[in-house]
């Protein structure tokens, strides 16, 4: 799916993560010290009301051999907030007790006829909320990267005790634009 045109009401503080706007779906490997490795599909949705931010939704189900989904895995839910000199920040919300807010920047390294055709944004947890439930959890990092027309992803952490280690990473294709919803008001 080659880039659509921008929505014309889109807020200039959204213009650096437009590549991000719509839904992507895909395929991932997951791994860690103690778990056994897995693949999962995902499908990410990033849109906005028009505001200056985007929402953001991922869900994740098991696969097994033959690409068939075995089990939901994970959810999160949050918000991107760009901010000042490409500056971004990220809060999320898990239902296995967590509330982390990440931040970053995004770097733009491509651009053809007013598209951005290649990006990247890096995030690093600075605070990691859990209830009393949650599995130890301490810091995260994210690299989402806009290579051709595929969202690549990963998500390294450290937990359970265990040093900074990658945990995901997927491959996700773009299936449907998304309009900022503003001309509905």
């Amino acid at each position: 799916m080659s880039a659509a045109p921008l929505p014309s009401d889109l807020p200039q503080e959204l213009l650096p993560l437009s590549w991000l706007l719509g839904t992507w779906v895909g395929v991932g490997t997951g791994q860690y010290p103690g778990i056994e490795d897995f693949r999962f599909g995902q499908e990410i949705s990033f849109a906005t009301d028009g505001r200056p931010f985007m929402a953001y939704i991922s869900r994740s189900w098991l696969l097994d051999e033959d690409g068939e989904r075995v089990k939901p895995l994970a959810t999160e839910t949050g918000f991107w907030r760009p901010r000042p000199d490409n500056k971004i920040e990220l809060t999320l919300a898990h239902p296995t007790g967590y509330a982390e807010i990440w931040e970053g920047e995004v770097t733009i390294t491509g651009l053809e006829n007013a598209r951005i055709t290649g990006a990247k944004a890096v995030l690093k947890t600075t605070s990691v909320g859990a209830s009393s439930s949650a599995k130890p959890y301490s810091e995260g990092e994210r690299l989402y990267g806009l290579v051709g027309e595929k969202l690549l992803w990963t998500f390294d952490m450290m937990a359970m005790g265990k040093p900074m280690g990658n945990h995901l990473a997927a491959s996700l294709q773009k299936v449907m634009e998304l309009s900022t919803g503003a001309e509905d008001d």
